[in-house]
């Protein structure tokens, strides 16, 4: 594939950042948009503007079908079995919510568990902190070894007659661990126990088939995969949706009212309560098409090539100390460097114009375990090149020379 074909049709690399190009490594946090996608969303807004599921007029029906438009386009891309399995969140930390609270108002009770790992993201903490607050549920986390990889075997001791769902990441933000998800869920389903994905960073990085995983539950945002912010998805096998009760109620939800009594809409208006982000789930769908351009094999083969790249050279740096190392690995490298606190590393580095993340990352659990309190982290994405390692290796150097280590 193209690299450079690819990164010209991201406008933001025309810009300078302090009067040097800019190096975008912060992909895990949030991918930049193409041209095509911010077109989209301009063009929705010009021409096309309207609210969904309401009026009839040629607007609002354009709008409604355009919007099942990226329904049916999301159900394909994660080959799902239906339109309704794919709900319309604003990010995925709501559609964990939306699951964490549902599923643990019809199934959670005293004393039953839930099993996440040392891995997860806060989004896939907190929702079911909340659960161990209001139904005083317990919650196990499965370890990990120093090299950031789940210990499997772990997980399985973990299990016992009263673990009711296991939460967990399919691509760590910090490690980028690549997560056996299917063999989690083969254990979990012998034991008829239930499987919630977080997929944020694994959709934009790493072919996701939620048929073949055999999940439950997977959550994902589109801001990460090229889209814009305000969108998240939920994709939930039908049984599960059927069965467990709205999240939020309103407009929309609804089927019919009455003063004694109301009957719920049938999938998937029963989760999209109120006004949709209507505008960015129907630019989501340019994003998939934008994925789908580029295909999801030579998007992988890029991006390690890329990260291999990186691992080698930063691995040549004193000082620097590559946090992780996974058996399966995605584009996402945490470090740190010997005597220097990972924000100073990040605003040096923005000097040069490369942008990075420092902090813990919403991974405090993590960070614990590996007696860190932050690292940098540098995450590649689809537009990224050798020429940017290089140049986030000499800001590196740079940053050496600051400090002064040898």
């Amino acid at each position: 594939m193209d690299v450079n074909e690819i990164k010209s049709q991201f406008p933001i690399f025309s810009k300078k950042i302090n009067g040097k190009p800019l190096v975008y490594l912060d992909s895990s946090n949030s991918s930049q948009k193409p041209l095509s996608v911010i077109n989209r969303l301009n063009d929705f807004y010009r021409n096309e503007f309207s609210n969904i599921g309401r009026s009839i007029h040629s607007l609002a029906v354009n709008a409604t079908n355009k919007f099942e438009e990226t329904r049916t386009s999301v159900k394909n891309f994660i080959n799902a079995k239906f339109n309704e399995e794919i709900i319309f969140t604003k990010n995925a930390t709501e559609a964990i919510n939306l699951i964490a609270t549902t599923f643990g108002q019809q199934n959670i009770k005293e004393g039953d568990e839930i099993i996440i790992s040392e891995l997860e993201h806060h989004s896939n903490y907190v929702p079911w902190h909340f659960l161990r607050e209001i139904k005083k549920a317990v919650i196990k986390f499965a370890p990990i070894n120093e090299d950031g990889d789940i210990i499997i075997e772990k997980l399985k001791e973990l299990i016992t007659p009263k673990t009711k769902i296991i939460a967990i990441t399919h691509l760590s933000n910090v490690t980028g661990t690549i997560v056996p998800i299917k063999e989690i869920v083969e254990i979990a389903h012998k034991k008829k126990i239930p499987v919630l994905v977080d997929g944020c960073q694994s959709v934009p990085h790493i072919k996701v088939d939620v048929t073949d995983l055999d999940c439950d539950f997977y959550a994902f945002s589109g801001h990460k995969v090229y889209g814009p912010t305000g969108v998240g998805i939920l994709y939930a096998k039908k049984k599960w949706l059927e069965k467990l009760p709205p999240f939020i109620g309103g407009g929309a939800m609804i089927s019919e009212v009455k003063k004694d009594n109301i009957i719920y809409a049938p999938l998937p208006e029963k989760y999209e309560a109120g006004t949709m982000p209507t505008a960015e789930v129907i630019t989501f769908n340019e994003s998939i098409k934008f994925m789908k351009s580029i295909g999801i094999d030579s998007l992988i083969e890029h991006e390690k090539e890329i990260t291999n790249y990186a691992l080698e050279k930063l691995k040549k740096i004193n000082s620097v100390k590559i946090i992780g190392n996974p058996k399966n690995k995605a584009g996402v490298i945490a470090f740190t460097i010997k005597g220097i606190h990972p924000h100073d590393i990040a605003t040096i580095l923005d000097e040069d114009g490369v942008a990075i993340r420092a902090g813990h990352h919403c991974c405090q659990i993590f960070h614990e375990k590996m007696n860190l309190t932050a690292t940098a982290r540098a995450s590649i994405g689809v537009y990224n090149t050798k020429d940017d390692i290089d140049i986030l290796c000499k800001a590196i150097e740079n940053c050496r020379k600051i400090f002064d280590l040898k």
